[in-house]
C-alpha cells in the first residue's frame, strides 16, 4: 500500500510540470483572444505580453508610449487605437468628437472617470471624481460658492503674496555665483512647492499649522511617486505609502475643515476656499438638525477633507506643468515676452506697494490671452482616463467592452482644427478677428468638457495670468537651452524634459512687500 501510494505520488510529481505549463499555455492563449474579441477592428498590437502587456514601456517611456498610440490611432484613420496592460484592455481616443462623446457620457452605464487606472486604491472612496448624476450636481452646488468673483478676489491677493516670497527666494538662490556667472536652476520643483503653499494657503487659509504643512508636503511627495508607480498594493512598495500619504493627507484636511465650521458659525468672515464653501454647508446642517433631520450628503468632515485633497491635486501639479510651459513659451517668443510685460506695466507697477488687483486682472487681455495658449499647447494633464462601466457604442463600427480603460487625450484634441496648432500663437485667443476660442472650442479640452468639466479652471487660469504678471515684472530670466530640454516628459503631468533650467536677475528696483 505504502508503495503504491508513493508511486502514485511520483507521478504526480512527474506530470505537475506538464499540467502547470499547459495550465499557464491555456491562460496566454485565452488571453490573447479575449485581447483580439475586444480589439475587433481597432489598430493594435497583433500580440500582447501575457498579464504585463505594455506596462513596462509604458513606466520607462510614457511619452513615447503614448504618440505611439496616438500615431497609430491617426493613421488607421479611426481615431483610435488599442493596447493592455496589467491585465486590462485599453483603449486610447485621439479624435475629438469621440472624446467629447466619452467625456458627455459619464454614468453607471456608461464612462466612470477615474483619474488614475487604479485611482480608487489610490484616492480612497469619499472622492469627488467618482460621483455622477444627481449625487455628483449636488455636491458641484455646493462647491460653487469657491469660485464665485467674490472668491476669486479673495485668493488674489493670497496667491500674490505667496508668488512674491517665492521669487523672492528664486533670485536670492541666484546670487549664488561660481565664477561670476549665475547658477541656472530647474524651477519645476520651486514652481511645485510654490503652488503647494499657495493651494494650502488658498484652499485651507489659517487652518494649517506649520508643523502640518511640513507633514502635508512631506505626505504629498510619496503620493507623487506613488501615482507613477507600479501599482503593488503590498507594504514597503511606492504605491502602497502613496495609499497611506492620502488617508493621513484628507484627515489633516478633515481637521481643517472642522475648524472652519467653527468659525463660519461663529460668524467669521470668509478668509480662504473651505470658508466659502463651508457658510452655506453649516447653514443647512444646522437646518436639517434643528428640524430633527440628518446633516445633508456630502457635509461631514472626513467627506469634504477628501474633496479637499481632489482640489489640492487638481490644482497641485497642473498648476507646475503650466508655470513651467510659460516661461518656457515666454523666452522662446520675446515678441510675446515683450508684449506681455508692456501689457502689465500699463495697469501696475512693483513699486506701487499693492498687490494687482482683481479689477486689474480683469485688464490683462492679452495675458490672459498667453495662458490660455499655455494650457492648448502643453495641456498638463494629457489623458483622462476612464472605465467602461457597460459595453458602450462608441462608433457605429466598434462598441467598446465593459470593463476597458479608455484614454480620451485632451493633448491631442489640442492640435486638431486650430490654425496653424503647431505654432504657440496667442492671438488665436486674442484677435477679433480670428476668435478661434470661439470657432474651435469644442477642440479646446485641457479642462475637460462634459458634467466633470473642471470647476475650478477660472482659479488655475487666474494664477497662471498672476504668476506671469509678477514674474516677468520681477525679473530677467534666460532659459539654459539644450537640446531636447522642451521634450516631454510625464511626472505626472507633462514637463520640460529639463525642469525649466533657467537663469534670473532681479528687474525691479524695489521689490514689492504687500
Amino acid at each position: 500500500m505504502a508503495e503504491s501510494v508513493s508511486g502514485f505520488l511520483n507521478d504526480i510529481r512527474a506530470v505537475a510540470p506538464l499540467f502547470l505549463a499547459a495550465a499557464v499555455a491555456f491562460y496566454i492563449v485565452v488571453e490573447q483572444l479575449t485581447y483580439h474579441r475586444k480589439k475587433g477592428p481597432l489598430p493594435g498590437a497583433p500580440l500582447v505580453v501575457p498579464f504585463f502587456g505594455s506596462v513596462v514601456r509604458l513606466i520607462r517611456d510614457p511619452t513615447g508610449y503614448w504618440d505611439a498610440l496616438a500615431a497609430l490611432a491617426k493613421e488607421s484613420g479611426q481615431g483610435l487605437a488599442t493596447d493592455y496592460f496589467l491585465g486590462r484592455f485599453v483603449v486610447f481616443v485621439r479624435d475629438t468628437e469621440l472624446t467629447h462623446r466619452v467625456l458627455s457620457n459619464v454614468r453607471p452605464d456608461a464612462f466612470q472617470f477615474i483619474g488614475h487606472p487604479f485611482g480608487k486604491k489610490l484616492f480612497g472612496e469619499h472622492n469627488f471624481i467618482y460621483l455622477f448624476g444627481d449625487e455628483h450636481k449636488d455636491l458641484r452646488r455646493r462647491m460653487a460658492p469657491n469660485f464665485t468673483p467674490r472668491a476669486l478676489s479673495t485668493y488674489v491677493a493670497i496667491q500674490q503674496r505667496v508668488i512674491v516670497a517665492h521669487i523672492r527666494r528664486w533670485l536670492d538662490r541666484q546670487s549664488d555665483v561660481d565664477g561670476g556667472e549665475r547658477r541656472a536652476f530647474q524651477i519645476r520643483d520651486p514652481c511645485r512647492y510654490m503652488n503647494l503653499e499657495t493651494s494650502q494657503t488658498v484652499f485651507v487659509g489659517p487652518y494649517m499649522t506649520e508643523e502640518a504643512r511640513r507633514r502635508f508636503e512631506r505626505d504629498y511627495d510619496q503620493f507623487n511617486v506613488g501615482v507613477m508607480a507600479v501599482p503593488v498594493d503590498l507594504p514597503g512598495f511606492a504605491f502602497r505609502r502613496a495609499k497611506e500619504g492620502v488617508a493621513r493627507l484628507a484627515r489633516l484636511l478633515a481637521g481643517c475643515v472642522a475648524q472652519s465650521k467653527a468659525r463660519m458659525r461663529a460668524g467669521g468672515e470668509p478668509e480662504c476656499l473651505v470658508d466659502y464653501w463651508m457658510q452655506d454647508t453649516v447653514r443647512e446642517v444646522d437646518e436639517a438638525a434643528a428640524d430633527g433631520l440628518p446633516p445633508p450628503a456630502h457635509t461631514s468632515d472626513a467627506e469634504i477633507g477628501a474633496y479637499l485633497f481632489d482640489f489640492l491635486y487638481a490644482a497641485q501639479d497642473a498648476s507646475t506643468s503650466s508655470l513651467c510651459w510659460a516661461v518656457s513659451a515666454l523666452d522662446a517668443h520675446p515678441d510675446v515676452l515683450a508684449r506681455v510685460r508692456a501689457e502689465v506695466a500699463a495697469v501696475w507697477s512693483p513699486d506701487s506697494g499693492e498687490p494687482i488687483s482683481p479689477e486689474q486682472v480683469v485688464e490683462l487681455r492679452y495675458t490672459q490671452a498667453v495662458a490660455r495658449e499655455v494650457v492648448r499647447y502643453r495641456p498638463p494633464a494629457t489623458l483622462v482616463p476612464h472605465i467602461a462601466g457597460q459595453p458602450f457604442q462608441l462608433t457605429e463600427g466598434y462598441t467598446v467592452p465593459k470593463g476597458t480603460i479608455v484614454f480620451p487625450s485632451v493633448y491631442e484634441s489640442s492640435f486638431q482644427g486650430f490654425q496653424d496648432a503647431d505654432a504657440f500663437d496667442p492671438d488665436r485667443f486674442f484677435s477679433e478677428a480670428r476668435r478661434e476660442d470661439v470657432a474651435f472650442k469644442r477642440n479646446f479640452l485641457p479642462f475637460g468638457a462634459g458634467p466633470h468639466q473642471c470647476v475650478g479652471q477660472r482659479y488655475a487660469l487666474n494664477h497662471l495670468v498672476l504668476f506671469m504678471a509678477l514674474f516677468v515684472s520681477l525679473v530677467d530670466f534666460r532659459r539654459d537651452t539644450k537640446k531636447g530640454c522642451d521634450d516631454l516628459v510625464y511626472i505626472p503631468t507633462i514637463a520640460p524634459k529639463d525642469g525649466c533650467t533657467v537663469y534670473l536677475k532681479q528687474r525691479c528696483a524695489n521689490f514689492p512687500s504687500f
